[in-house]
């Protein structure tokens, strides 16, 4: 997921990644090339990861940390990388939460994190909107509804089992993520495609919700 502002339109990024942690994780990093929507790779399902010890995933999971700081990404699914696996990297800052009371925080950030195969419940019927970017679909913003309250569930990077309850933006960057190991981008997602536009007319959008 592209980062961007509080509103996905305009301002800050969403967060800062911690560059110095993420070569703790391996020294094999090295900045990947992102596919682009259209490229087949994208539109295909995920297979699961089989050893999250493998060397080769463990350089894969630093190049992809790497890669998504690189790009100022809010993160990033092995498939955008061109590796068909279900692998995602993602972090929701804390300054996305600074109006929450300290038990709200905890569902609505959470640290750089790495997640293998992993599943997601919807725990709620509530939904919310906002406004995605991707970094395989650059230039771009779109509106998006999504289950506002969720568990997911998967493996770190050392294999050891993942569990959390996830609001708010934290909720929206995990769906977001894993859609790419099912082969979907956020457009699929959108009720309306009138809202799906360039970074470049933000302005005007901007003026009516202000208006």
């Amino acid at each position: 997921m592209e980062s961007g502002p509080e509103s996905g339109l305009s301002g800050a990024p969403f967060g800062c990644f911690d560059r110095a942690g993420a070569g703790r994780h391996s020294p094999a990093m090295a900045i990947l090339k992102i596919a682009r929507m259209g490229h087949p790779v994208l539109a295909r399902k995920a297979e699961p990861v089989k050893n999250p010890a493998d060397p080769g995933i463990q350089n894969l999971i630093a190049s992809m940390i790497e890669t998504m700081i690189d790009a100022n990404g809010a993160g990033l699914a092995a498939p955008q990388v061109h590796v068909p696996l279900r692998l995602v990297v993602f972090q929701a800052p804390e300054s996305r939460s600074d109006t929450l009371s300290e038990e709200e925080r905890f569902d609505h950030t959470a640290p750089l994190t790495v997640l293998i195969n992993p599943e997601i419940e919807i725990l709620g019927p509530e939904t919310e909107g906002g406004w995605e970017g991707c970094l395989s679909v650059p230039g771009l913003r779109g509106f998006v509804e999504r289950p506002n309250h969720i568990r997911y569930r998967g493996l770190d990077q050392n294999g050891q089992p993942v569990s959390r309850v996830a609001r708010g933006f934290h909720a929206r960057v995990v769906q977001h993520e894993c859609d790419h190991l099912d082969g979907i981008l956020y457009p699929r997602r959108m009720n309306d495609l009138s809202q799906l536009i360039f970074e470049s007319e933000v302005r005007h959008w901007l003026k009516a919700e202000s208006e």
